[in-house]
């Protein structure tokens, strides 16, 4: 008798499903000229620090939402909506990234068809929010000096996957051994060409130049 066995591949699927959700998702932001922005990094690098920076700069011009997602607590929601904008907090459950899912829940309690921009602030890991589409128009990754200029080497999809990289903390190039010029070299190995900021978000440094990118962004899906 021949021995057949049926092997399942349950993340493939899984991702395939996602995709497509995702897809349908941002049609759904484009019908309401929402611009969604994915920002994605290591715990520690400063994602919170820069949120509160652009905020400061752009919420007199576009309204803003921010949601922050994280497995527990809520301190990340309550310093941004300090700052005057919508702010929820997402608490995953466990899970080390959002989905499309996820993010239509969060879109949805927002109120995503009033705002210019929504930012996912998504949970602090290099690896999981890589591999699932958030339906985000735009993903932006957090690389900071201490972390060290070599991880775009060590976790490739995340840099594959973004379409700009900030590189933070740089207040600090003076205590830790980081070169800006390495760190752009192994990025664009990875995705040539994709926009590289320096900023400090401690100081305002390199911030206006981020910002011009995201305004423009912002203008593209308004169009």
């Amino acid at each position: 008798m021949e021995d057949t066995v049926t092997i399942l591949k349950v993340k493939e699927s899984i991702l395939e499903d996602n995709d497509a959700d995702a897809e349908v998702l941002r049609g759904t932001l484009k019908d309401e000229h929402t611009f969604y922005l994915n920002l994605m990094s290591s715990p520690g690098s400063g994602k919170t620090s820069l949120l509160k920076q652009t905020i400061s700069r752009l919420k007199d011009r576009y309204a803003i939402g921010v949601m922050e997602a994280d497995i527990d607590s809520d301190v990340d929601a309550r310093a941004i909506a300090s700052l005057g904008v919508k702010a929820i907090q997402i608490h995953t459950g466990g899970m080390c990234h959002l989905d499309a899912d996820m993010s239509r829940q969060g879109l949805k309690e927002i109120g995503s068809k009033d705002l210019d921009l929504v930012v996912l602030e998504n949970v602090g890991n290099l690896v999981c929010p890589a591999e699932f589409d958030t339906g985000a128009h735009k993903n932006a990754v957090i690389l900071s000096v201490p972390e060290g200029d070599d991880k775009p080497l060590k976790y490739p999809l995340m840099f594959e996957k973004a379409d700009a990289v900030i590189i933070n903390k740089i207040d600090a190039m003076e205590v830790f051994d980081f070169s800006i010029e390495k760190a752009a070299q192994y990025i664009h190995m990875r995705h040539p060409d994709i926009p590289v900021f320096a900023v400090s978000a401690a100081t305002g440094e390199g911030i206006d130049a981020w910002c011009r990118w995201l305004e423009e962004q912002i203008r593209g899906e308004q169009a």
